[in-house]
């Protein structure tokens, strides 16, 4: 399963509850290709099919494609010097 460094979970959190909303999340979907790109975004709540990941107070909802793909994976997060977010991927250990 997918998991967060504690700056992912920071972030996650920071960026799915500015909404007010204290169940919301980020939604990680992929499309099922040789080289897989994934799109995030905010979202109020999983969507039928999601599995969900919840770390440390954040909330991470994976389409089945992305958490096939993900599931040995542990997700980063930076802010840039702009306040733009930047998502990393490595393996687990």
């Amino acid at each position: 399963m997918l998991t967060l460094t504690e700056n992912a979970s920071t972030i996650v959190k920071n960026i799915a509850t500015q909404g007010g909303d204290e169940t919301a999340g980020l939604r990680i979907t992929s499309e099922n290709a040789p080289e897989p790109t994934f799109a995030v975004n905010a979202a109020a709540a999983a969507e039928a099919g999601d599995q969900v990941v919840e770390q440390d107070g954040a909330t991470v909802f994976l389409d089945e494609n992305s958490a096939d793909q993900l599931d040995d994976k542990v997700l980063d997060a930076a802010v840039d010097e702009q306040g733009g977010v930047q998502f990393a991927l490595a393996q687990q250990a």
